[in-house]
């Protein structure tokens, strides 16, 4: 099984992007054509910094805030239960779904902006999907919510696993909430700090679909906020689509993703030692 549907489509990419391949027809041999085209392609780099920029907001934002939100909602009180499923909805909710509702409520008459001109904050309506950058902040926004749920699941059974005797010991000696969160929950998460900082840097790497709901199928105004995913589903897509070049653009990417993967693992590894 992995061999059919893991291996040999990996080995199958590296043997495309070594081809001028076509959806409509075979390729020939090309060597590493495809990929000094990518190198020199402003698309490319435009895609790969936009991947490149998600991945270095989105990541901070989703080690740091789910691990609050565990913090609060392990405490005891009447009704947490309910909250406790409520931020995990969004997890569950499907992508497309919730890319929809972001889309109604960022639009230019949607929630937002009526809320912002109605309390005259704004003189005419914020261009959150109109605007290549503010397109790429709104879809950040939409990843980072829909992940908190997720990721604060994680947290919720590394924090089960701190000795209550260090708080307890902490408290004797005056120490308050802020004092023991920073001196004895952050020490005691931290492998799961980075574990959670390595998966939502592959999944801010894989971005699409908030993109594309939000930002159409052009990725935003003139493609400027197209990723590294997207850029590869427009270029193999339809009859002219290059497969080739695409393949050529996964490796690339692969290769970006392997880097933070390793990253992710050599923090890991120190840290355990």
């Amino acid at each position: 099984m992995v061999a059919v549907f893991s291996l040999w489509p990996f080995v199958n990419t590296v043997i495309l992007s070594l081809t001028d391949a076509q959806i409509l027809r075979g390729g020939r041999f090309v060597g590493l054509d495809n990929y000094s085209r990518a190198l020199e392609d402003p698309d490319f780099w435009l895609a790969a910094g936009n991947s490149v920029l998600y991945l270095a907001v989105v990541v901070p934002a989703l080690v740091l805030l789910p691990l609050a939100l565990a913090v609060l909602v392990r405490t005891e009180i009447p009704g947490i239960g309910f909250f406790r499923s409520a931020f995990y909805t969004p997890v569950i909710a499907s992508a497309v779904v919730v890319g929809l509702i972001w889309q109604w409520v960022l639009r230019s008459d949607g929630l937002v902006n009526t809320v912002f001109l109605k309390l005259r904050l704004v003189s005419e309506p914020v261009p959150f999907l109109t605007d290549s950058t503010m397109l790429l902040v709104s879809a950040m926004i939409v990843t980072v919510w829909k992940g908190l749920g997720y990721y604060m699941v994680f947290y919720l059974a590394a924090l089960g696993n701190v000795p209550a005797s260090l708080y307890e010991a902490a408290a004797l000696d005056g120490a308050g909430p802020v004092r023991c969160f920073f001196s004895i929950t952050v020490p005691q998460v931290k492998p799961m700090m980075l574990l959670v900082g390595t998966l939502s840097a592959i999944s801010a790497l894989r971005v699409f679909t908030e993109i594309y709901i939000l930002g159409g199928e052009s990725g935003g105004p003139g493609g400027g906020a197209r990723t590294l995913p997207f850029l590869i589903r427009q270029v193999g897509l339809g009859f002219s689509g290059e497969t080739g070049y695409a393949a050529a653009l996964s490796i690339l990417l692969f290769l970006l993703t392997l880097v933070f993967s390793l990253l992710g693992r050599r923090l890991s590894k120190g840290d355990e030692e």
